[in-house]
């Protein structure tokens, strides 16, 4: 796919998530997508395939949160296999905590499917309001 086509597609998931819809995003991923999370917290690593992601990363996330959360992009830039998004994310926690983090993420694209992601964000924040994952 061209740069163009991939914005295009990363575009239409992101349109999908700050809808609070994470399907498209998950319909995405290839399923050796690696998922790599920046900083020392303990949700920092790297997720390897979908299965990993869903059920590391995202199964424990989501089990804190009191709904499904909105992530909208403020800033999406591709070149080549790569497409590059800013992004704010809006959460609440069942303890009732506001999680919203910044984001920027560094995707790698390959035959219209997510291979790789780089996640930046407010490390402070994951620490302060989220619990570990289990098993952390």
């Amino acid at each position: 796919m061209t740069p163009v086509e991939n914005k295009t597609l990363i575009q239409s998931i992101m349109d999908a998530r700050s809808r609070r819809d994470h399907a498209p995003f998950l319909a995405a991923m290839a399923d050796d997508f690696v998922w790599r999370i920046t900083g020392s917290t303990a949700w920092s690593r790297s997720y390897v395939g979908k299965a990993e992601v869903r059920e590391q990363l995202l199964k424990p996330l989501y089990a804190q949160l009191a709904a499904p959360s909105s992530i909208t992009a403020t800033r999406i830039l591709a070149d080549g296999d790569y497409v590059v998004m800013e992004c704010q994310g809006d959460a609440t926690t069942k303890s009732g905590e506001r999680y919203a983090n910044t984001y920027c993420f560094v995707i790698r694209m390959a035959d219209g499917q997510m291979r790789e992601m780089t996640e930046y964000m407010d490390t402070a924040l994951v620490n302060r309001v989220l619990r570990p994952p289990t098993g952390a």
